[in-house]
């Protein structure tokens, strides 16, 4: 029965950390599982020392209070506060069983008398015990997941915008937005859609390097900015002349720079002026082929120099045109089996098979971007690390 200590086995076996300087009381323990025919890997070890280092791997902590080096609830205090989800039962004395019941309210699942239980009753109390945490920490990571997922609906419905763009309007849209990693809650990336009384459409993409709370902060300054600017009418070359002097001056470390891609589409929906500032082109989807756009008007990112300027590039619109923009989380990915990332090449291979495959796409534009990102995900076999924002804008006239 004594052995290394492992992982949670097939068939139930559990395994048990003794924690228990006393030889006899020690060797009373093993003989009461043996002859119960316990289905448990024991092991013993004699300190609180030797044993921090084998409670994450145990199923069951059986402790001793009176260690050579710890006194009191001390030791007990110390194993709770390490990031395992073993039972702990504490072993006491016939004249401490107060101390038990301390222990108990302190966070230990159990605690048996010494001398007053048979093998039947310690199997029973650690199989009680292993069954209780395991269904605790199944209500922890519950808890867990619920609270995150209210955080993030939290944080989006205040980081993500409300595109100012009435439906009915000849012009549709659909977007996606997703940070990088497996529980990231916010991201750098970040888009607005605004129309303008005039009828024009206006909408950026970009991306904040860098991850985390910092970038996601000054990614939502640049789109308040942004909209802001819009609103007031501004140049569109001088709108992003001037997130780039707020960027200088709100970024918190030194050559922190931001991609972004800006379009203005004209009210009859017949042409769009591109602007570019170090971010990938916008895919125009037409019919089921993307139309590639050049890139000789593509300008620096913003924060880079201090002296940059951007000028437009006016794209032709043809009937039923759409226009993807995205941030480069989506093309960044690995596809599996090849060195290479994904890339705008790629994509556009990508888009094509997807558009092919669904020739009702237009009608539900919702669920080409759904196929889409599922097919890169798919590629890069599973989550995309970098942060992804995707803007779908179609012609409906």
């Amino acid at each position: 029965m004594t052995g290394s200590i492992g992982t949670r086995a097939a068939d139930d076996r559990i395994t048990v950390l003794l924690v228990e300087d006393d030889e006899g009381d020690a060797v009373l323990v093993e003989a009461l599982l043996e002859e119960v025919g316990a289905n448990v890997d024991l092991r013993r070890v004699r300190t609180l020392r030797e044993a921090v280092p084998l409670v994450p791997r145990a199923d069951c902590v059986l402790l001793d209070l009176g260690l050579p080096d710890t006194t009191g609830l001390d030791g007990l205090n110390r194993l709770l506060a390490l990031s395992s989800p073993a039972a702990i039962i504490v072993l006491t004395g016939l004249d401490d069983e107060r101390q038990g019941e301390r222990s108990v309210a302190a966070g230990a699942e159990d605690f048996l008398v010494k001398g007053q239980v048979d093998g039947s009753a310690l199997l029973r109390g650690i199989r009680y015990a292993v069954g209780r945490k395991h269904v605790e920490e199944t209500q922890r990571q519950l808890r867990d997941e619920q609270l995150l997922a209210s955080e993030k609906t939290r944080l989006e419905r205040g980081l993500l915008p409300s595109p100012i763009l009435e439906r009915g309007q000849g012009l549709g849209l659909d977007f996606r937005y997703q940070p990088g990693g497996s529980r990231m809650l916010l991201g750098g990336d970040f888009f607005d859609v605004v129309r303008t009384p005039d009828g024009t459409l206006q909408a950026i993409v970009g991306d904040v390097c860098g991850h985390g709370p910092d970038e996601a902060a000054l990614g939502v300054f640049l789109r308040i900015a942004w909209r802001a600017l819009v609103l007031a009418d501004q140049e569109p070359s001088r709108v992003l002349r001037t997130l780039h002097e707020i960027l200088e001056h709100e970024r918190h470390q030194p050559g922190l720079f931001t991609t972004a891609c800006m379009i203005t589409v004209s009210p009859d929906r017949r042409w769009a002026r591109i602007y570019l500032a170090g971010h990938p082109e916008p895919m125009l989807l037409v019919g089921d082929h993307v139309v590639e756009l050049p890139r000789d008007r593509a300008g620096l990112p913003l924060g880079v120099l201090p002296d940059s300027t951007w000028s437009g590039l006016d794209v032709p619109l043809p009937a039923g045109w759409s226009l993807l923009l995205y941030t480069d989380g989506l093309v960044e990915g690995r596809v599996t089996g090849d060195s290479e990332r994904l890339g705008s090449e790629r994509l556009i291979e990508l888009i094509g098979r997807v558009t092919k495959t669904r020739p009702d796409w237009r009608s539900h534009p919702e669920g080409l971007l759904d196929e889409l990102i599922s097919r890169v995900k798919e590629l890069n076999g599973g989550e995309l690390d970098d942060d992804m924002a995707v803007l779908l804008i179609s012609d409906e006239g």
